[in-house]
């Protein structure tokens, strides 16, 4: 029953992502002009309208088609595109869940680092619990802070280093 539940919120989490934009090849916003606008901006803002910028009038679309606008013909669509965006949208029920070492948000954000098997899983869950001080070192900390940290102890962890979306 579990298993199933977080199998219909990780679909749920992806669909609701998937419709903030047409194709995210990239672990960012994707291409298109609306990344050439933003390139090098930092924070949630920026990533928005960029997002929205290159999801809009289909120049992300033509962008891929054509081979311009910073798009690459036959790239790789990743679930990597999708973290940024799911962790800035539950950066506080993530905090919760991964003090807690269990939770439904940190289920789906394994879901989405493709951890399946359970003592992945698990060593995953237990990684985010032992290490939540150097995750979330202040209130003020971003989802792209967290992000870059968790996958620098991922990468340090033998059971979870194949799991770290490569760039």
């Amino acid at each position: 029953m579990n298993s199933m539940r977080n199998q219909l919120l990780t679909a749920t989490a992806l669909l609701a992502l998937s419709m903030t934009g047409p194709a995210l090849a990239d672990n960012n916003i994707g291409c298109g002009v609306g990344t050439i606008i933003w390139d090098g901006q930092d924070g949630v803002a920026p990533m928005i309208l960029g997002a929205t910028t290159n999801g809009s009038f289909g120049n992300q679309t033509f962008g891929i088609s054509s081979g311009t606008l910073g798009c690459q013909q036959g790239g790789t669509v990743t679930a990597a595109a999708r973290l940024p965006m799911f962790a800035g949208h539950n950066l506080d029920e993530l905090a919760g869940d991964m003090a807690a070492g269990r939770g439904e948000s940190l289920d789906v954000l394994a879901n989405l680092y493709g951890i399946r098997s359970e003592p992945d899983r698990a060593a995953f869950s237990a990684l985010t619990q032992a290490h939540f001080a150097q995750l979330f070192p202040s209130e003020n900390v971003t989802a792209g802070q967290v992000l870059a940290e968790l996958e620098s102890l991922m990468a340090n962890d033998a059971r979870l280093a194949d799991y770290v979306p490569k760039v």
